[in-house]
């Protein structure tokens, strides 16, 4: 018998990873991916034929795995967020996109930010925008090659743009909106007014994308997109969204849950059906993909640090972290890991800072400092979340990466004083991306999407306890923001 499937996409800086999931039961039927080209700071641009041309190959590599060819009832997708994608009156894009790790627009954001305001802005669009935003790159473009913009019919996303090869529609979400720096979280509406300070007076309403609800089709596939796809029948396509919200759909999590991601970055969220909008600039305000709302913060210095210690401690990441858990109950050393400047706190010129080192301290010590510099600075996050006054008393989920150490597990159960669990879903954001095609499929609002996530959550892989141990983490946790709010830290390292 022919299953009906919905095929979930993933398209972040690094690859395209498609999942095809049974309609009904949400099992896993065949997965498949394809690199993107390499883009790096502080120039970070891909184009974006190169994103269709890795969706038609991991979409193919699905199919080819799914032990019986299924029908595809609906497509959604997920993507990185906050890149600017600028099309022709023919649908086809002008120049590569800038991506969010792009930083070239620095300059002209700090321009904007006097303006319009930080709070003024912060309280229309939920965040502090970052060099990361899409204004900033509408504004570089509008400096650098106001003849692009002369010509352009169309700006949007790269979710926005896969959505748009797929349909043939002008569409977007909430969730990706809000990452632009030009959408109002509380009215749902286009602040036009902020285009026209980053990049002069033009009919941006005809350029702005629609803003669909959290499980109201796109369109349906077009039939050239169909056979690059290699799917046939008929197919509903689904609103997408950011990357990070739907790995936070995927995992079946809900208000309070605690989203814990350790991967090149590190992120703190989760979902709120109220706004918060935070003026200190710590944490993002940002829509969610169930008619809500994600705060999170993001930092930049999360699982990467580990590499950097193994690295400096002659061994490999499960030697590091057999050290780390050797290091018994001393306080031992304090590490802030802002090795490349930080995100969250806005510190792009720091450095990270070894502290409390003494003639004693050993090698075991210095591990588990690696270890647990990154994660204090997502209890910071958590800290700074609560500070809104967002409630973080649900469950600790812990994704990414760093999960596969034990010792990030088992420090960061420590320093929470709880348990973290770490879930069966190697692929959150393609899980995600599926729960809502198969929503939209199914003809469910927004309680049913939600209801459906919960359906399908992941099962547990494994849990890890807090230990009992002489160390004082509240001291260390006073110790650490201490030095995090130094300003030797932009002098570099410091004993």
């Amino acid at each position: 018998m022919t299953e009906s499937a919905v095929l979930g996409v993933d398209s972040s800086t690094q690859s395209c990873k498609v999942e095809i999931r049974d309609l009904t039961t949400g099992q896993l039927l065949g997965r498949g991916a394809a690199p993107h080209p390499p883009a790096f700071p502080p120039c970070s641009e891909q184009h974006p034929l190169e994103w269709v041309s890795a969706l038609a190959a991991a979409t193919r590599a699905a199919l080819a795995a799914c032990a019986r060819t299924p029908v595809i009832r609906a497509v959604s997708v997920a993507a990185q967020c906050h890149g600017l994608v600028i099309l022709d009156v023919h649908g086809n894009p002008l120049r590569a996109a800038k991506l969010w790790n792009d930083t070239t627009g620095a300059p002209a954001l700090a321009g904007l930010a006097d303006r319009i305001g930080v709070s003024a802005w912060v309280r229309r669009t939920g965040s502090v925008p970052t060099a990361a935003f899409t204004i900033a790159k509408l504004a570089w473009v509008a400096d650098h090659e106001p003849e692009v913009l002369d010509r352009a019919a169309a700006i949007m996303l790269p979710h926005d743009y896969l959505t748009h090869w797929l349909t043939g529609r002008r569409v977007t979400d909430r969730s990706e909106a809000s990452g632009t720096g030009y959408f109002d979280i509380s009215t749902g509406q286009w602040i036009t007014e902020y285009l026209e300070l980053a990049a002069g007076e033009r009919d941006w309403t005809a350029m702005l994308p629609t803003v669909l609800a959290p499980s109201e089709p796109a369109g349906t596939l077009r039939p050239a997109a169909a056979d690059v796809l290699d799917l046939d029948g008929d197919v509903v396509v689904g609103p997408g969204g950011g990357d990070q919200h739907a790995a936070y759909l995927g995992l079946g999590l809900r208000d309070g849950d605690q989203y814990i991601g350790i991967g090149t970055s590190g992120v703190v969220a989760t979902s709120s059906r109220a706004p918060v909008f935070d003026e200190r600039g710590m944490v993002d305000g940002v829509a969610d993909l169930t008619g809500g709302y994600l705060p999170l913060v993001s930092t930049l210095n999360a699982a990467r640090v580990s590499d950097v210690a193994a690295r400096l401690l002659g061994t490999d990441l499960p030697g590091l972290a057999d050290l780390a858990l050797a290091a018994g109950d001393t306080q031992g050393p304090v590490l802030v890991p802002f090795l490349d400047g930080e995100r969250k706190p806005d510190r792009p010129d720091a450095r990270g800072a070894f502290a409390d080192l003494t003639s004693h301290t050993t090698r075991e010590e210095l591990a588990r400092a690696f270890v647990e510099g990154p994660l204090l600075s997502l209890m910071s996050a958590r800290d700074s979340l609560r500070a809104c006054g967002v409630d973080v008393s649900g469950a600790a989920t812990a994704v990414g990466g760093g999960t596969r150490s034990p010792a990030t597990l088992q420090l960061l159960a420590d320093l929470l004083d709880d348990e973290v669990t770490v879930l069966d879903a190697d692929e959150a954001t393609a899980r995600g991306a599926c729960i809502q095609a198969a929503a939209v499929a199914t003809g469910r609002d927004v309680a049913g999407l939600v209801d459906l996530a919960k359906q399908w959550q992941p099962q547990e892989r494994h849990r890890v306890s807090p230990r009992r141990t002489g160390r004082n983490l509240a001291a260390l946790r006073a110790r650490w923001a201490e030095l995090a709010a130094s300003d030797l830290l932009e002098n570099g390292v410091r004993t």
